[in-house]
């Protein structure tokens, strides 16, 4: 199904360059296992879906931290709105140069930015912070995981999950903020 915001003025297209990075990572990395491995990450960040029952998952059995999980879960839907919102300003068509092999289908035709990248960044700055550090260390391999297979897919330019990353991080500061004001409640917990 298309976004109903889409029609004919679509028009914002790749920066310079774009194109081949996405021609060069699907030509280097897109084998058969590749692909399938991006379907499924693809499936799993579709609509934030994975990320939000995961944190729901992490609020119905850590219930001393049943607040904090909310809130990242919160932050989470936040970044996936706030991509769709950016989205529909932007207006960017996705990737659909001959050469580049499109290997899912997507809600839409609008690629800025990554909502993939958005959630699965707020989501791995967020809820690390309930494993341990402060998300650093699972932001370095999730996110750019995540990013990668959108481009192997061929359904985001480079531009798209560097943003969408952008993005999400920026909502997971935003919410780790609101936690440490105390509103609601201590991110960790002894």
């Amino acid at each position: 199904m298309l976004d109903r915001a889409e029609g004919p003025d679509v028009t914002v297209g790749p920066a310079r360059g774009e194109v081949a990075v996405l021609r060069t990572v699907q030509r280097r990395i897109g084998t058969p296992p590749v692909v399938g491995a991006a379907r499924a990450m693809s499936f799993f960040g579709e609509h934030a879906a994975g990320w939000i029952a995961l944190g729901a998952l992490g609020a119905a059995v850590d219930a001393p931290r049943r607040r904090q999980w909310a809130t990242a879960v919160g932050g989470v839907v936040v970044a996936h709105g706030a991509s769709i919102a950016v989205k529909r300003v932007v207006r960017r068509r996705r990737p659909h140069d001959p050469r580049v092999a499109v290997h899912v289908g997507t809600p839409s035709r609008l690629s800025f930015p990554s909502s993939h990248a958005s959630s699965t960044t707020a989501a791995a700055l967020l809820y690390a912070g309930f494993v341990g550090g402060t998300g650093v260390g699972a932001a370095s391999l999730l996110v750019p995981g995540m990013a990668l297979s959108r481009l192997v897919l061929g359904v985001h330019y480079p531009t798209d999950v560097l943003a969408g990353s952008v993005l999400g991080a920026a909502c997971a500061l935003g919410a780790r903020r609101l936690v440490r004001r105390g509103s609601i409640g201590r991110w960790r917990t002894a």
